[in-house]
């Protein structure tokens, strides 16, 4: 198992080697320990915690405190993988002090090593002022569900031709404005893979191809926890929900027939 620490410099240089840059998320101390002992070299504390921890429809009402709460335990579990923070809906958007502010606490408060915010050209000045103060940022342009109304629901981006337009001027701009790497969302695999190809940051996909430098997935789907959630580029390892269903069972089946607990699970 690899142990070095994963930095900024060495994510890039995996890409300049052509090594697969593998990131996860994560929301708990327990989950990011052992996702950390596997070897992921990423873990991101994703707003998506709203969904599949929380139960909300989307991303949007997740508050600041809350994410800083989960980012604070993944980052006490995690002793080589980087820990990156998800920025919240509004947490960055109103002014460029906000940012700064709360970009800053997830690394302060929450000892996080970097931050992810959404956003393409129009977030050159955020990107920009944050990485002046000393915060590496990851960019996420594509499907970026803090603008899910915008987009009117979660469809692939670059099928069009101001999409494209928009994804490959996006990418250039926020290496430009000092991100050290990009998530593309929900992209045509073409387009991922020609940004990549681009941009000499590395470029993390989900639901982009195989083109990107690395892929990153919500534990949670790969761990089949929620059975009716389904996405073309998910792959199932498990189905978890099922068998913390079988064992709910198995439990109440035995309290209620009086089988446990027995004399050696007695004092």
């Amino acid at each position: 198992m690899k142990t070095d620490k994963v930095t900024v410099p060495g994510l890039i240089k995996k890409k300049s080697e052509g090594e697969k840059i593998v990131f996860l998320t994560a929301y708990d101390y327990f989950t990011a320990k052992q996702l950390d002992a596997a070897g992921a070299d990423g873990l991101l504390v994703g707003d998506s915690l709203n969904m599949v921890v929380y139960g909300h429809e989307n991303t949007l009402s997740l508050p600041l405190d809350q994410i800083l709460y989960h980012t604070e335990a993944v980052s006490r579990g995690a002793k080589r993988a980087m820990v990156v923070g998800d920025m919240p809906f509004m947490s960055y958007q109103p002014s460029l002090e906000d940012a700064v502010r709360n970009a800053g606490r997830f690394l302060k408060e929450a000892g996080a090593h970097a931050v992810k915010l959404e956003g393409g050209i129009e977030m050159i000045d955020v990107v920009m002022r944050i990485v002046e103060s000393g915060i590496p940022v990851m960019g996420h342009i594509g499907l970026t569900p803090q603008s899910i109304f915008k987009f009117g629901g979660y469809r692939v981006q670059g099928k069009e031709e101001t999409e494209k337009t928009y994804l490959f001027e996006s990418a250039e701009a926020l290496q430009e404005a000092g991100c050290f790497s990009i998530v593309l969302e929900a992209v045509k695999s073409k387009i991922a893979e020609e940004i990549t190809k681009r941009i000499e940051i590395p470029t993390i996909g989900i639901g982009a191809g195989p083109g990107c430098d690395g892929q990153i997935m919500v534990i949670n789907d790969l761990m089949g926890m929620d059975e009716d959630f389904y996405a073309k580029f998910v792959r199932r390892y498990f189905n978890l929900g099922q068998k913390i269903r079988e064992v709910g069972e198995q439990y109440a089946k035995d309290v209620r027939s009086g089988d446990y607990p027995s004399k050696d699970e007695s004092y």
